[in-house]
């Protein structure tokens, strides 16, 4: 299973920054809708686009391997 690890960045950039960031202000600073952020966050079993992927990653200033991770032998 792919898990996407957007919730964990998300909190570590809030951490850093000292405020909250909504997922409205990701959507307007990647360009990717609210809905499409919101299932990333919240359903395990969404399946997105590597520009997506490629955006979140210029976002979190963060490599692949730490946006998403594999764990197998767990199905969805």
């Amino acid at each position: 299973m792919i898990r996407f690890r957007f919730k964990e960045l998300l909190a570590d950039r809030e951490y850093r920054e000292k405020r909250v960031i909504t997922i409205a202000e990701v959507a307007a600073a990647t360009g990717i809708h609210r809905a499409t952020l919101s299932k990333i966050a919240n359903d395990p079993s969404y399946n997105t686009g590597t520009d997506n992927l490629d955006r979140l990653c210029t976002y979190f200033e963060c490599r692949i391997e730490q946006l998403i991770e594999y764990s197998p032998g767990t199905s969805a």
